[in-house]
């Protein structure tokens, strides 16, 4: 997809299209990371640490629970 930028008063903007934004969850309140390579542009939504704590202890509940069961699925 070839995009180009848009004014927006002194500034330059990319418009994203909705099914993009909706595919990725971003919305106008999403925090945003800008990282560049120095030649490309990397835009991703800000991790949401608290969400990953969250996964984090159902995976440990769920190991726990289903240890002997995984283990013998892998043997």
């Amino acid at each position: 997809m070839i995009k180009h930028l848009t004014t927006h008063g002194n500034s330059l903007a990319l418009v994203i299209e909705k099914a993009i934004l909706d595919l990725l969850r971003i919305t106008k309140d999403t925090p945003l990371e800008i990282n560049t390579d120095g030649r490309s542009l990397v835009i991703s939504p800000v991790e949401d640490k608290e969400r990953e704590k969250k996964i984090d202890a159902v995976m440990e509940k769920i190991h726990k629970k289903y240890a002997s069961t995984f283990k013998a699925l892998a043997d």
